[in-house]
């Protein structure tokens, strides 16, 4: 497949930056979702992340409601609902007014990681197991409740407001398992690529090869997530991938702060053993002039077998994050 047959969405998270505010972050984040629909991307998706101050999307189902009323046409979605942090019950109301809201146009992104520490997922949801089956009920639940087919022992259980319509439904997953559990439940699966940047295409194959049709999905649909710095030139290429190198090795280090500058780093040396990490976090990043991460994408795409891309580009300023995506569609 050509890079220009590929269907483009994005994923944003809200960044703060070291100096500013979560309230520029989510404007930010407001202006970015009018612009992805000005350039024709497909989908708008926002992310569920808690105790750091670096990101500042930690209910991707209320953003939402702000992002569907300042577009008309993308699909708006989350990428996603961490469902073992929530009740089923509660995800299917707040997805069920969405659509209500906005029909056709929303997309319920799930994932089973705790967005955060595992304290902070418990006193989310202090019945929280982090157990596999318990994700598995909840899934079932949700499927039950958007189809109006929970009963129990006192009668019926209704998700309100009924709608017409069940948003489209996607697992998260950078491994093997969650792929598994998409393909059981007959759903969209987002490979997460740039979380797991060794996720290969084993995991898209174990997908289709499970895939249980679906009257959402009558076929598989896998689409698959990467983080992207794309500039004009190869040395502000090169800058923006060292600041992306430099915070994931923050991350890896407990630090969840506020995005600094390049200029703030630009003369830090990598020692030998944040050199290696680099090396093995590099799967998880694609960087370069548009012509060079255009070939990349098409070969990531190829290689998993998806016809979709969704980026993400975790970056300082936010004319960094909109010149990418003016690029990718340029």
């Amino acid at each position: 497949m050509k890079f220009e047959q590929l269907k483009l969405s994005v994923l944003d998270q809200s960044i703060v930056r070291k100096g500013g505010t979560a309230a520029e972050a989510v404007a930010n984040t407001i202006a970015t979702a009018k612009l992805a629909e000005k350039l024709g991307y497909h989908r708008f998706w926002v992310s569920e992340h808690h105790n750091s101050t670096m990101i500042a999307g930690s209910a991707p189902e209320l953003l939402m409601v702000k992002l569907g009323s300042e577009t008309s046409t993308i699909r708006i979605g989350s990428g996603g609902i961490m469902l073992p942090n929530h009740s089923a019950l509660k995800v299917a109301e707040n997805f069920r007014m969405l659509e209500t809201l906005f029909p056709g146009r929303i997309d319920l992104g799930m994932g089973r990681a705790p967005g955060g520490d595992r304290i902070t997922a418990s006193l989310l949801n202090p019945s929280n197991t982090f157990s596999e089956a318990d994700y598995l009920e909840q899934l079932k639940h949700l499927q039950a409740f958007f189809r109006d087919e929970a009963r129990t022992q006192y009668g019926d259980i209704i998700a309100v407001p009924q709608c017409a319509t069940i948003p489209q439904q996607w697992i998260l997953s950078s491994s093997g398992g969650s792929s598994a559990i998409a393909a059981r439940f007959g759903m969209g699966l987002a490979i997460a690529r740039f979380i797991n940047g060794n996720a290969t295409p084993e995991v898209a194959e174990t997908y289709r090869k499970q895939f249980v049709p679906s009257e959402a999905f009558p076929e598989p649909h896998a689409i698959l997530s990467i983080s992207v710095q794309c500039a004009d030139t190869e040395e502000k290429a090169m800058e923006l991938r060292k600041l992306a190198d430099y915070t994931l090795i923050q991350f890896e280090k407990g630090y969840f702060g506020p995005i600094g500058s390049y200029d703030e780093i630009k003369d830090y040396v990598f020692s030998p053993a944040e050199e290696e990490r680099i090396r093995q976090n590099a799967g998880r990043i694609v960087s370069g002039t548009p012509d060079q991460v255009k070939e990349q994408l098409a070969r990531l795409a190829n290689d998993f077998g998806v016809d979709e891309i969704v980026v993400t580009c975790m970056t300082y300023a936010q004319e960094d994050r909109v010149r990418c995506l003016e690029l990718l569609k340029g």
